[in-house]
């Protein structure tokens, strides 16, 4: 099994590309969720975003044959709906009479950019601490959740783990340490 997205997205692009109408459904399910919510960050108009969703879908379908090598595919397709958003509301602008402070506001590169950092970042760390974690022995990891996740007190950790006040206190120091030079 793949461990990484991106190898998973290549896949099933490289898939699609061949003909596995299979592997576009798959891409569709794996991808419409997370482009819905980066496009709420972007407008609030709920069906406009549906339709350009559905609409980059229907392009990349219809010209699968001249697409190339793409070497982000989520990337590319974060960029494909920013794009067809900003000419959706730009068209709107042109053949409306609502004047252009009415219509939502499109997010900065900034702000987009700065979420996916922001988000990239908090799965890093939370891979580290899961290594890290695993280090340690059950009892420690048990001991530990149960005081600093799970808040009780050393005497509930004594009675859950059927261990002695002195035994738990040993276990965390032990754990702690461990933690502290792994993280180093």
């Amino acid at each position: 099994m793949l461990n990484d997205s991106s190898e998973l997205d290549a896949r099933l692009f490289a898939d699609f590309q061949s003909g596995d109408m299979n592997a576009f459904s798959r891409i569709y399910d794996l991808h419409i969720n997370i482009l819905f919510n980066y496009g709420c960050k972007l407008t609030s108009d709920r069906e406009l975003l549906k339709d350009c969703i559905h609409d980059i879908f229907v392009k990349m379908y219809v010209r699968r044959s001249n697409l190339s090598d793409i070497s982000n595919f989520k990337s590319y397709l974060f960029i494909s709906l920013k794009n067809k958003l900003c000419d959706e509301m730009r068209r709107r602008v042109y053949m409306s009479d609502t004047p252009v402070e009415e219509f939502s506001n499109v997010s900065s590169d900034d702000d987009i950019e700065d979420s996916y950092i922001a988000s990239e970042s908090r799965k890093k760390d939370k891979s580290i601490v899961g290594d890290i974690l695993g280090q340690l022995s059950p009892r420690q990891r048990e001991a530990l959740t149960l005081y600093y996740i799970e808040e009780k007190k050393y005497d509930d950790i004594c009675e859950i783990m059927n261990m002695n006040y002195q035994s738990v206190r040993n276990l965390m120091h032990r754990g702690l340490v461990k933690l502290r030079t792994l993280a180093g």
